[in-house]
């Protein structure tokens, strides 16, 4: 059953004429999802010390924002979360994902510094991927300056946030150049040949539509031959061992439900730790909506709990 109040979210985005995503030009449909937030997110919690930082990146400078959690000493060395943000690799920025990026550090204790990788169609795969690693590797290289301990560095993000999470966790035990702790994963897209059962059940009236999953996916994949690309497309690694823990969070009204399943399904077979919960009543999104979704700050705490035990 979905949650009465997902439903409540859902009819009252009917009411006001909410467009679907995949009716907006790229630019309109970042403005939207920018402006829009208030509606939905909590008011953003105080922080110990938020800084805008730039990373050295492949195509040029990437915008960074750090978090310290309140209450923290400014020369304590803190175990640091690298996040990227949701979006289908077309929307949303630092601002967008503000408020999590907040409630993530003050609960768990834990610096987080978001990235603000290039987006499609402007800049299509593997752009993303590109800015994704370059940021985490200038975070572990910067760790003495930012104050943060390299050798607790954890990824994570939410939907397209969570492929790059997890493809940076693969990229890096490929090159063995940068040590990642731990995968926070919120529902993540993990397969960009979007063929799962939970795309058909879930296609249609629960906010992210097939529609809507077509233009992100064509925003950001130029030539459909990527979607088999590992970078794309975790799920198709051929090789899932040896990675950091995961701990995969999924929403049972979510087209992308059976991706996050079947990654952390994945990771465990492979020999993999990997832990998956699933918000059976949720939509997908519901983390960022606290305001209105009881169960979103549930989430936010237990994300928060399993970032501050496995870096511990």
């Amino acid at each position: 059953m979905l949650h009465p109040q997902a439903q409540a979210l859902m009819k009252l985005m009917e009411e006001r004429g909410v467009p679907p995503t995949h009716t907006l030009s790229p630019a309109d449909a970042r403005a939207f999802y920018r402006e829009r937030r208030t509606f939905t997110q909590p008011a953003p919690p105080e922080v110990g010390a938020v800084r805008d930082l730039e990373a050295r990146g492949p195509a040029g400078p990437i915008p960074l924002r750090s978090y310290r959690p309140a209450g923290s000493s400014p020369d304590a060395v803190l175990p640091v979360l690298v996040y990227y943000h949701g979006g289908g690799w077309v929307i949303g920025d630092l601002d967008t994902h503000d408020v999590l990026c907040r409630q993530l550090c003050n609960l768990s204790g834990c610096a987080v510094v978001a990235v603000d990788y290039r987006l499609g169609p402007e800049n299509r795969f593997p752009a993303a991927v590109d800015d994704a690693v370059a940021a985490a590797r200038w975070v572990s290289a910067q760790a003495a300056a930012l104050k943060v301990d390299a050798s607790r560095l954890a990824v994570g993000g939410d939907s397209a946030g969570g492929n790059l999470a997890a493809v940076v966790a693969l990229a890096a035990r490929e090159a063995g150049d940068l040590a990642v702790a731990f995968q926070l994963l919120i529902y993540p897209a993990t397969d960009q040949r979007r063929g799962w059962p939970s795309h058909t059940t879930n296609g249609q009236g629960y906010v992210l539509t097939k529609d809507s999953m077509d233009y992100y996916h064509d925003h950001y994949i130029a030539d459909k031959a990527q979607d088999l690309d590992w970078r794309a497309s975790p799920l198709l690694h051929p090789d899932l061992s040896k990675l950091p823990p995961a701990f995969v969070l999924t929403a049972g009204y979510d087209p992308l439900r059976d991706e996050g399943l079947q990654y952390a399904h994945a990771l465990t077979v492979a020999g993999t730790r990997a832990t998956l919960v699933n918000f059976e009543r949720q939509i997908h999104g519901f983390i960022t909506m606290g305001r209105v979704i009881d169960e979103a700050n549930v989430a936010v705490q237990l994300c928060a709990a399993q970032l501050k035990q496995a870096l511990a």
